[in-house]
């Protein structure tokens, strides 16, 4: 059943027609055109779709989009840009840590939702803030390092 769903994402409003089952990551890549968040396994296990929702690091690919409704989404496309990039964004530059960079978008949100709520977070903390998001390249220690600089360098 079609439906009507109003959405904030980015800090702009949109309005969607889509079954409200639909999982929130396939309204946001096909309908938004916002590809910056991935499809990984579909079932919310690997953290590639990980989104912000209200600043809370969630699986958009197992988030029904009539759960979204009424809260501020974030995705990548929102946190910074080639021009002006997050602090996170720069510091995963400066470190080289991506290689494929198919997960470095969540990673990179789940790190934005850490960050928010803990200006210097431990390296325990770091870890069990991306423990839902799977990287298979080995970049961990760049992933890290990068993580540790953006609160070092950003307050973010």
């Amino acid at each position: 059943m079609i439906e009507r769903t109003r959405l904030r994402v980015n800090g702009r409003d949109h309005e969607v027609a889509a079954d409200p089952k639909t999982p929130l990551l396939y309204v946001l890549r096909n309908d938004l055109k916002l590809k910056g968040t991935r499809f990984g396994c579909g079932v919310g296990q690997c953290g590639a779709c990980t989104v912000l929702l209200d600043g809370n690091a969630i699986q958009s690919c197992d988030t029904p989009l009539w759960a979204a409704a009424g809260h501020e989404i974030s995705t990548i496309e929102g946190l910074g840009s080639a021009e002006a990039p997050h602090p996170l964004q720069r510091a995963f530059i400066d470190e080289q840590a991506a290689q494929c960079g198919y997960c470095i978008n969540g990673i990179i949100m789940s790190a934005a939702a850490l960050l928010a709520k803990s200006k210097s977070p431990s390296d325990d903390e770091i870890v069990k803030a991306l423990e839902r998001n799977l990287c298979r390249c080995g970049t961990h220690v760049r992933v890290l390092r990068a993580i540790r600089r953006a609160a070092k360098g950003s307050g973010a």
